[in-house]
């Protein structure tokens, strides 16, 4: 689960900085859409009569989904193989007195036995790992027959290549991510993620997009105002308006249940 987790590493203590780019945009941008969009989800099911506890948090970061998903009350484990991230997530966690089990662990080696978990979370993390099909296999492994996963990760089309390629990382008046944070060949389209779900013993049930509002030109110069400093990552990301969509073109997101029949 290395991928290019040595280059987000050297500022892994700063995942709550509000000024820390690559971070704070995963926290405001993303992370209220996917968590409403996971919430909405979970809650259907609960109406269902299903009871859910335990959630497994493949890749957690800083913690950003551990800590609202713990907050809603669930019971939630977060592994990461990167030590600093885990450091960031348990200090903040213990500032706030949530409490979550997190551990320094990687994806393609989960330390959980088998059907151990409810819900398994993989987000921001996808796009980033060196082997996702044993990944995906692990997160199979340790959830209930009937479990559910949840992800968001980034299509590989030329919408994504212009926004996180190069807006996000590689031209100079809008850049806020380290170059090479994000590798485009990386990014994996939703037919090929729904395919590999399903043979890692996964029934998959919904694929939705995360997407901006404006036209590019206003998109372009609030990134530019944000470059600039004019404006803090949390207003930029007020003004572009992410939320969930039919357009999967850049970012998605989606949910898949453990089948009955699943090997793993």
């Amino acid at each position: 689960m290395a991928g290019n987790n040595e280059i987000l590493s050297k500022v892994g203590y700063n995942w709550w900085d509000e000024t820390e780019g690559i971070f704070a945009t995963v926290r405001f941008f993303i992370n209220p859409v996917r968590f409403d969009y996971f919430s909405r989800i979970l809650q259907h099911e609960k109406d269902s009569g299903r009871e859910l506890s335990t959630v497994l948090d493949v890749g957690c970061g800083g913690g950003f989904l551990s800590e609202e998903f713990a907050r809603a009350g669930y019971k939630v484990t977060g592994i990461d193989p990167t030590p600093q991230f885990i450091v960031s997530a348990q200090k903040h966690a213990a500032e706030g007195g949530v409490h979550i089990d997190y551990q320094t662990a990687s994806g393609e080696n989960l330390p959980f036995s088998n059907r151990t978990f409810d819900i398994a979370l993989c987000c921001d993390v996808l796009e980033h790992v060196d082997d996702i099909e044993r990944v995906i296999a692990e997160i199979s492994r340790v959830l209930k027959t009937g479990g559910i996963f949840f992800y968001d990760t980034i299509n590989r089309t030329f919408a994504s290549k212009i926004a996180v390629i190069k807006v996000m990382q590689e031209w100079s008046s809008t850049t806020f991510v380290p170059r090479n944070a994000h590798d485009w060949n990386k990014f994996i389209r939703p037919t090929e993620l729904s395919g590999l779900i399903s043979r890692k013993g996964l029934a998959n049930q919904d694929i939705r997009g995360i997407s901006v509002r404006g036209n590019p030109i206003a998109i372009w110069l609030n990134f530019r105002r944000r470059a600039q400093g004019m404006i803090s990552y949390q207003d930029l990301g007020r003004r572009l308006e992410f939320h969930e969509s039919s357009d999967t073109r850049v970012s998605y997101m989606g949910y898949a249940i453990k089948r009955p029949d699943s090997q793993f």
